[in-house]
């Protein structure tokens, strides 16, 4: 029998389908838990069960999640169980108490240790202890950049030799690629937004303050004075971001320069009409995959110098790094792109190749898998094999080189 991996995560879980069935591929028998609604899933024939946990509390109600998840894994029996986001990465483990090896991952710090807020900033130490209690009963901790690594191990929220690098969860090159050439073309999304002429800079992600939101429409009239072709355009959700989310008033108060679509399915022919991606973000980020995303459409980005957003773009090489918050900052890097396109073309063409070598699917779920292996032993280590055998795939990408390098 292949050994049975539960996911754990929060509402986002579906953007996960993809590493759970190169996972499934490779000889796992895997089962999706979340408080998503789950209907992803089920067309590829992945197993799902939800949980509910509330994402913006931080009171005693998420015990009832903590007897939710292990009333669950009584039930599913994992071999092995793996996390991901803030509280799964903390209630998983508390629930399961080293019955079950579990592997967390840590992609971003989330709000409370991102924001500068008194309520964040008050909740840090009872979190930073909720972390360091989940570690003792965690086989590995995956962090997705350095910067979150080295905070973990500084504040001994980790155990020494229990953490380990593997940047972001993967992407699928060739996938994404094939969505943007069987979607609409960048002239017929443009002409259905009615944007044919405009300078483009989208965003794609949570609309909310953390996300850097109200910086970039700051920005907004900073451009529109020297560029005043430029249009904004925001992807993703707002009325599910409770106390995080912008207003609409806030959004609405500069249409036409600034159009919100919401939450979208399109993102590969959305990203392939625009100029420019902004991503101002205030988190602590892991790895976003909306930048591997706007890599390899070949878009400059526009980034603010958080970690993980600094894992993916160098500054002046593949677009432009800027203080988080500082709405200048970013008005000024977007102008000089909107004001030099070819420059900008340069620039985007560079993270192409290296999101595919740096951030594959493939690259990343042989790591994966290799820790898995080690962590369940031999006993599975032939079966695992086998499937792989039988699934043949295209060769991992070598080591990736650095940045500075690739420029050579």
């Amino acid at each position: 029998m292949s050994p049975h991996l539960v996911c754990v995560g929060g509402e986002d879980h579906r953007l996960r389908i993809p590493f759970l069935l190169a996972l499934r591929e490779r000889g796992f028998q895997v089962t999706a838990v979340s408080s998503d609604l789950g209907a992803a899933f089920s067309p590829h024939g992945i197993a799902h069960r939800r949980f509910g946990f509330d994402r913006f509390g931080s009171g005693g109600a998420e015990w009832g999640a903590v007897s939710a998840i292990r009333e669950l894994m009584s039930e599913l029996r994992p071999d092995i169980i793996q996390s991901f986001d803030t509280k799964p990465n903390i209630l998983t483990p508390l629930a399961v108490r080293g019955h079950v090896p579990v592997v967390r991952t840590i992609n971003g710090l989330g709000w409370t240790f991102s924001s500068r807020e008194p309520r964040a900033l008050a909740l840090r130490p009872f979190f930073c202890g909720l972390q360091g209690v989940a570690s003792r009963w965690t086989a590995m901790t995956v962090f997705q950049n350095s910067d979150d690594q080295a905070f973990f191990e500084r504040y001994r929220l980790v155990a020494r030799g229990k953490g380990l690098l593997i940047r972001s969860s993967g992407i699928d090159p060739d996938a994404f690629s094939m969505a943007r050439y069987r979607g609409p073309s960048a002239a017929t999304m443009r002409e259905e937004l009615g944007l044919q002429s405009a300078q483009v800079i989208i965003f794609v992600g949570r609309l909310t303050r953390q996300k850097g939101i109200p910086t970039l429409i700051e920005a907004v009239p900073r451009v529109i004075r020297e560029r005043p072709n430029a249009r904004f355009v925001l992807v993703g959700p707002q009325d599910s971001e409770g106390p995080f989310a912008v207003s609409r008033a806030d959004i609405e108060r500069h249409v036409p320069h600034v159009v919100a679509l919401g939450p979208r399915r399109d993102i590969p022919a959305l990203l392939g009409m625009a100029d420019i991606f902004a991503f101002p973000t205030q988190y602590r980020e892991g790895i976003p995959r909306v930048l591997l995303e706007a890599g390899l459409s070949g878009l400059p980005i526009v980034a603010s110098n958080m970690p993980g957003c600094n894992d993916v773009v160098e500054d002046g090489w593949n677009g432009y790094l800027v203080a988080p918050r500082d709405a200048d900052g970013l008005a000024s890097r977007i102008v000089d792109l909107l004001s030099d396109p070819a420059r900008g073309k340069t620039m985007g063409s560079r993270s192409v190749g290296f999101v595919r070598e740096r951030f594959s699917l493939s690259w990343v779920i042989d790591q994966y898998c290799d820790l898995y292996k080690t962590i369940l032993g031999g006993r599975y280590r032939s079966r695992l094999v086998q499937a792989a055998q039988a699934n043949p795939r295209e060769e991992a990408v070598p080591s990736p080189h650095r940045l500075g390098e690739a420029r050579q």
